[in-house]
This record gives structure tokens, C-alpha cells and sequence, in this order.
């Protein structure tokens, strides 16, 4: 059994559309996107910095419209059923979202677009962040984390675990690392999954009421929980929630190899999960979408995974 994901903010780097847009049809897409984003995702997707696509109002757009190029290259031709599952991690929940068809593209790109500049503000208001604590024991970790005010956001497994808090907050942590672990503070522009992102919660919740809403055409495992969800409207409310809750990535793989799973590809900008994969799933194939050459591969790796039903 096949299991498609969809990475989250931070996967991003410049330039990482370029090779994409050598695909019949891709140009011309992203321009549509970008008319609904109200934002020029070539620009940002082939000559913007660092910074630029930092911008979480900039980062949030750019990883959906990726990771639907992406999906939609790789899957042209291939049954619904030849993949068994879908997941995103964070932001990636809406590519997921679209892909298991959900949501259609456009309503994911307008909602993603709102949900970026609602957590752009409320990162705005207090200075917080992100820090990657790997290794350790993960229950100390946790404790450790919680003393320190610090809020567990990410539970990635493979021994990742992503702290978010004030600036202070973070300071704290790398200065007293729990123990046998590693601390790395992480590129992002606010402490997300937390409570500090309360206002964009309520944003996202108007943002989709009114949206229309389709059953999965696939299975769709939720970062909540790691749970598999079957129906439309509760994995929209779900990926609302989750701006402002933890991501529960462990329990995702713990699902995924309860399915069954025996392979994994990670669409566009792909490396994130496929490498948690490799220690979290011992003996499933992972695959990584970064550029077109890729595709054939992942196609091969379909056919040989894939389950028509």
C-alpha cells in the first residue's frame, strides 16, 4: 500500500519551482493560482530569497501550490485507488485536503492564502518561534519542554520533537537542552500549533464556512490524532483546529503502518518526511518529489505499491 503526504512550512527553498515550470501547463497554472492568492507564486517560487519565501503569508501558498503541481503530475493517469493514503504535515493538510479531492484546488489555495496572513498576525503580536529538539527521551523531552513553558507543537517521531514558544521561552531551551538531545532553532516567523495562534484559528473557521465540501476519494489521516477521517466537513474543521494545536506526526506513521503501508512518496518540495519515514517506518521505500526527474520513479514505485480497488 501506497502512502501520499505533503510537506509543511519550512520545506520551502529558492528556487524549487524552477524545474517544474519546464512542465506543459505549469506556467499557466501557477498564474491562475496566483490571481487567487493575489500573489506572483512564479516570482516566488523561482527567483525570490531566503527571506522572501520565508514570509509564513508567502511560505503557506507557495508549499500547496507545490505540492498540488506535484500531485497533479505524478498522478495524471493513475487510479484513485492505486494510493491507499494521504497526509500533510501542518500546512500540507490542505494539500492533502485537495488532492483526496475535499477540497478543490482553488478553495485550497484561497483558504491557505487566509490562513497564512491570519498566522503571519498572530505571530506578529508576541516575538515567538520554533526549535527542532532531537534525541532524547521523548516523555522527558515533553516534561522538559512544559517546564520550561514551551509548548511540544510538532511530535514528528524518529526522535524529532518541535518546541514553540516566546523568544524568551526558546532561549531557555538552548541554554538547558533536556538531556542526550539536540536543540536547533528553526527558521519559521512564529510559535505555530500553540495557543498564541488563537486569532487565526477563528479567522480560518470563517474562512471555510461557507466552502464547499467534498468526501475523500481516499483515505485521509489527520494530524490531530493520526486518525483516519471519512468524512469532508470534519477533516476541513480538523485542519482549522490544528493552526492551533500540536501535529501529531507520529501517530500519522503509526497509522500509516497499521494500513499497511509499504511505500511513501512525499510530493514537492519533498526530503521532510521522507526522511522521518526512513527512522519512524523501518522497511517501507520512500520517495522524494524535488524536481520533474523524480517522476518517472515515483510512477514506477506506484505501479509496483499502488492497490487499484
Amino acid at each position: 500500500m501506497l502512502v501520499l503526504v505533503a510537506p509543511g512550512q519550512g520545506a520551502q527553498a529558492p528556487g524549487f519551482l524552477t524545474p517544474w515550470l519546464e512542465l506543459p501547463g505549469v506556467a499557466d497554472r501557477l498564474k491562475a493560482w496566483s490571481d487567487v492568492v493575489g500573489l506572483d507564486l512564479v516570482h516566488y517560487g523561482t527567483e525570490a530569497g531566503a527571506e522572501e519565501i520565508r514570509d509564513t503569508a508567502v511560505a503557506q501558498p507557495l508549499l500547496v501550490a507545490a505540492g498540488l503541481l506535484s500531485a497533479q503530475a505524478l498522478l495524471d493517469g493513475v487510479s484513485d485507488g492505486a494510493i491507499g493514503a494521504v497526509a500533510g504535515h501542518s500546512v500540507g493538510e490542505l494539500t492533502a485536503a485537495a488532492t483526496a479531492g475535499v477540497l478543490s484546488d482553488k478553495d485550497a489555495l484561497a483558504i491557505v492564502r487566509k490562513r497564512g496572513l491570519a498566522m503571519a498576525e498572530a505571530a506578529a503580536v508576541t516575538e515567538t518561534g520554533m526549535s527542532a529538539v532531537l534525541g532524547g527521551d521523548p516523555d522527558a523531552v515533553v516534561a522538559h519542554l512544559e517546564k520550561l513553558g514551551l509548548t511540544p507543537a510538532n511530535i514528528n517521531g524518529s526522535g524529532q520533537i518541535v518546541a514553540a514558544g516566546t523568544a524568551e521561552q526558546l532561549a531557555a531551551l538552548a541554554a538547558d537542552k533536556p538531556e542526550k538531545a539536540r536543540v536547533i532553532a528553526l527558521k519559521v516567523a512564529g510559535a505555530f500549533h500553540t495557543h498564541h495562534m488563537a486569532p487565526a484559528v477563528s479567522a480560518l473557521e470563517a474562512a471555510v464556512k461557507d466552502v464547499t465540501v467534498g468526501e475523500p476519494r481516499v483515505r485521509v489521516v489527520s494530524n490531530k490524532d493520526g486518525q483516519v477521517v471519512t468524512d469532508g466537513r470534519q477533516f476541513v474543521e480538523r485542519l482549522v483546529g490544528q493552526v492551533g494545536n500540536p501535529v501529531r506526526w507520529d501517530q500519522c506513521m503509526e497509522t500509516f503502518k497499521e494500513l499497511g503501508a509499504t511505500a511513501l512518496i512525499e510530493v514537492c518540495p519533498g526530503g521532510t518526511l521522507t526522511g522521518l519515514a526512513k527512522r519512524g517506518m523501518p522497511g517501507v521505500r520512500t520517495l522524494a518529489l524535488k524536481t520533474p526527474a523524480d517522476l518517472d520513479a515515483a510512477r514506477e514505485l506506484i505501479a509496483e505499491h499502488g492497490t487499484a480497488e
